[in-house]
């Protein structure tokens, strides 16, 4: 009987990942056809009812982090060959903006999210956790491939050159190089290099400075 019930548990476990997946697959296809769909729009996309999306997503902002989740994965399993940070940087971007650009849609759904969480809670002056999208991966990312400056300059200083790159590695770059200079995928990704090398290089004069 025990085996019996197991075996109906891992089919039931396995159905339930596979109807998941198959909601974050089909959002991540109408994001990136440039489309914002809701949660009832994914599930009928997907030919599922809305009750059993909503018991997988019970908000916009729960599908929207599974897809940015599930776009950034490969991305966040990977780990720098190069030792010296600005090489380190160079190479995340060569890896990284490739497999963003490919789902930018997804990535601007999420922007588009966050502004529109940003709005509501400037109107409402509130907003609810299960509701609010939360966005940091890429804080754990660049602490990692910045470690190496901490035997350069104090952490203080290795944290503003983290916020600086932040602005760099991340998908509003896509908007401003894209939306405003109608830059192709490769001139963005060789501007993020260009920026993040004039970021390191002159947090290392202000270290020199500091230290003289």
């Amino acid at each position: 009987m025990e085996h019996k019930e197991s075996a109906g548990s891992a089919a039931l476990s396995n159905t339930r990942a596979r109807t998941r997946q198959l909601l974050i697959d089909t959002a991540i296809q109408l994001f990136d056809e440039g489309a914002f769909p809701s949660v009832t729009e994914v599930a009928h996309a997907a030919r599922l009812s809305r009750a059993t999306a909503y018991r997988y997503f019970p908000s916009q902002s729960a599908l929207v982090d599974a897809v940015v989740s599930e776009t950034l994965s490969p991305i966040q399993q990977w780990k720098p060959a190069q030792t010296e940070t600005g090489a380190r940087i160079d190479e995340l971007l060569s890896y990284a903006f490739p497999l963003m650009l490919k789902h930018e849609g997804s990535l601007r759904a999420a922007l588009h999210l966050s502004l529109t969480q940003w709005a509501q809670s400037r109107a409402q002056h509130t907003i609810a956790a299960k509701d609010r999208l939360v966005r940091g991966n890429r804080k754990a990312m660049l602490q990692m491939v910045t470690r190496p400056l901490q035997k350069e300059m104090p952490q203080e200083q290795v944290d503003r050159v983290i916020q600086a790159l932040s602005l760099v590695y991340g998908s509003e770059i896509f908007l401003v190089m894209k939306d405003i200079w109608h830059c192709e995928n490769q001139q963005v990704e060789d501007m993020g290099k260009w920026i993040a090398k004039a970021i390191i290089r002159q947090a290392r004069e202000d270290a020199a400075r500091a230290a003289s």
